[in-house]
């Protein structure tokens, strides 16, 4: 049997292109002792993954040069060497951009298909789920009654910042989005109280418009002009928890930070950056509460799916256009 995978072949320069990527053929791999073979159905592709494309030093090691890249995947185990999972079992893992994967069974988490959909475990009920409860509810310490700003608040994580905060009590949740189809999607379905497209406008007018009264917590997905705007638009107290700068990955040159840092000290703000890998001991809290509203509807979620390995690396190219409603799936 083949194996289709997806290897760097060369480290992308500003916007990644087709050239740095190529699509292999290889064995499918034998599990040895203490493995499972898993037949992926669903890969996840992310916008962190563009850092692991660069060589430059982060919290991820960079991919390898013709090797096979790494990611979020579920899938059905075909062959199982492990006591504790058997064949037929579905499996959360972080060995997409592949078909097939051998891997330990310590890294492999099980998951109940009847439960919910498989490809949940990626999206609202996985990663990204669980990146938004730790980040608005930790690092953010969001209380019932505080206003809340998020970026890329049609995405996986942003959808969910904006609904969790509603669901716990927020005086007002706004969000920004880059289109006007995904900013009636907020309003009108996931309850938000107000929601602007950025590229209509200056983030900071726009801001202040659905936040005349200002906000006591920004969940940052984006960076950038947002940033700025929202340290301008910033209560006394208030914690502004990011998440990603989405806006500067491809950048070929340093960032310029916001201007108006020194308003923090007016308002005795926080900036706090955070990783999910740190909020894990978060993972049974977040499912018990989350579980629920989503298995009832109060917490909505939308899902981009592209089918076929071969289309993986054009769902991670519109990942970084930003042409995803909800989390961008790739279905085997």
């Amino acid at each position: 049997m083949i194996n289709r995978e997806w290897h760097l072949v060369s480290r992308p320069v500003g916007w990644p292109k087709t050239e740095d990527f190529a699509l292999v053929e290889a064995e499918v791999p034998t599990p040895g002792e203490g493995q499972v073979l898993v037949r992926n159905k669903y890969l996840s592709v992310d916008p962190y993954m563009r850092g692991r494309m660069s060589a430059a030093k982060s919290y991820a090691d960079p991919y390898e040069l013709g090797k096979v890249m790494q990611g979020g995947a579920v899938g059905e185990v075909v062959e199982s060497n492990a006591e504790g999972i058997a064949v037929g079992d579905h499996v959360l893992h972080f060995f997409g951009w592949r078909e097939y994967a051998a891997l330990d069974a310590r890294h492999a988490v099980k998951v109940d298909a009847d439960a919910a959909p498989l490809s949940t475990y990626l999206g609202v009920l996985g990663m990204a789920g669980l990146t938004a409860y730790a980040g608005l509810l930790r690092t953010a310490a969001f209380k019932e009654g505080d206003a809340v700003f998020v970026s890329g608040a049609a995405g996986a994580v942003g959808s969910q910042v904006g609904q969790i905060a509603r669901l716990k009590g927020a005086s007002r949740v706004i969000g920004s989005a880059g289109s006007d189809e995904k900013v009636k999607l907020l309003v009108e379905e996931y309850g938000f109280d107000a929601a602007f497209n950025y590229r209509n406008g200056p983030v900071a007018e726009q801001l202040k418009q659905a936040a005349p009264d200002g906000i006591d917590v920004y969940f940052d997905n984006v960076g950038g002009e947002h940033l700025e705007a929202a340290i301008g638009r910033l209560n006394r107290n208030g914690r502004i928890a990011v998440c990603g700068m989405i806006s500067v990955y491809n950048d070929t040159e340093p960032a310029p930070g916001p201007r108006n840092l020194a308003r923090l000290i007016q308002t005795r703000g926080r900036i706090e950056g955070f990783l999910v890998g740190d909020h894990y001991d978060l993972q049974p809290q977040f499912v018990q509460e989350v579980g629920p509203w989503v298995a009832s509807g109060e917490l909505k979620y939308r899902e981009t799916v592209v089918e076929g390995i071969e289309n993986n690396l054009e769902a991670f190219f519109g990942v970084l256009r930003g042409d995803n409603i909800g989390k961008m799936i790739v279905k085997l």
